[in-house]
């Protein structure tokens, strides 16, 4: 018994000094919130959930309804895959999947609340040929996870946002594109 009372205190102790922290409740400045995506529904659906679950935020439905928000958020997603490596007889053993989300949040006024910016996420995949169908569905359930992370690094982004008025606080800076991974080694 203090055994596993010991452990426990070791493991909360662990959690707690490598900044370890369940997602909270955020506080949006912007009540009512447009979001404007040419992604994919299902990316838009889930940052639709979680905005709905995690913050006080309404999401309004239709555009019609997009003159009374406080805020739009504009999305665009753009997917890509490149050859990662070769084999002795030129055949493709691994690709690279590639989600580019470009964002910009702008007030009720036209004031930029975020400026335009991007979240660029990549995944690499062996390939077979014989294995095509499974190898789809495998491409498709990365793209999935790389929607899941994207949506949670746009959550972290908005709630940089303090205020609806540009005087009262610097502008939340872009975020660019990060470099690109290296060439891996043959």
């Amino acid at each position: 018994m203090i055994r596993l009372m010991f452990s426990a205190v070791v493991a909360a102790c662990v959690l707690s000094a490598c900044g370890f922290q369940l997602q909270g409740h955020a506080d949006y400045p912007f009540k009512k919130l447009y979001i404007s995506s040419t992604g994919s529904r299902e990316m838009t659906a889930l940052l639709k959930r979680k905005i709905e679950a995690g913050t006080d935020t309404k999401i309004l439905k239709d555009a019609k309804e997009a003159k009374d928000a406080d805020a739009v958020l504009s999305i665009t997603e753009g997917r890509g895959q490149a050859t990662l490596s070769l084999n002795a007889e030129g055949i493709v053993e691994e690709y690279e999947l590639d989600l580019t989300v470009a964002y910009q949040l702008t007030g009720r006024n036209g004031t930029v609340l975020i400026p335009a910016s991007n979240i660029s996420l990549n995944r690499s995949m062996t390939y077979n040929n014989e294995f095509a169908l499974a190898k789809q569905a495998e491409a498709d359930l990365l793209y999935r996870d790389m929607e899941h992370d994207a949506v949670d690094q746009l959550m972290r982004r908005l709630a940089v946002v303090h205020t609806l008025e540009p005087g009262e606080e610097p502008a939340v800076p872009a975020i660019n594109r990060r470099a690109p991974l290296p060439t891996p080694p043959l």
